[in-house]
């Protein structure tokens, strides 16, 4: 059960953002075995004065079109799943949607199981 929240500079077609979230579960989907409507995602576009971030960073030179990436998931997943999931992402968000590869910045937050309730106060998998 990902949480996926993507961060983006505000944008002039108001389609972007759910585009980027298409693309990004369906890399899930693929990369690290994601199941068919496991799809929970919080998209946010800001103006300048709230979306702020160092442009060049660890020599990675940023643009304005920078894609913040936070996905929140169960922990186990290999480190070999996670890299083919970060590079599959970033392919698909380039290819697709021009946006540059150095524009893609994604974190991966791992959580044990029994820290999910998918509603009624349950928690489901604990």
């Amino acid at each position: 059960m990902p949480l996926v929240r993507i961060d983006i500079k505000q944008h002039q077609d108001p389609t972007f953002a759910k585009r980027i979230g298409a693309l990004v579960y369906s890399a899930m989907r693929t990369a690290i075995d994601v199941p068919e409507h496991d799809n929970f995602q919080i998209l946010a576009e800001h103006d300048e004065q709230h979306f702020i971030f160092d442009t060049e960073y660890l020599g990675i030179q940023r643009t304005d079109g920078l894609v913040v990436i936070q996905i929140t998931m169960n922990e186990g997943r290999t480190t070999e799943k996670k890299k083919r999931l970060y590079q599959t992402i970033a392919e698909n968000l380039n290819r697709e949607l021009g946006v540059r590869l150095e524009d893609v910045f994604i974190n991966l937050v791992e959580v044990k199981k029994e820290n999910w309730s998918f509603g009624n106060g349950i928690a489901q998998y604990a």
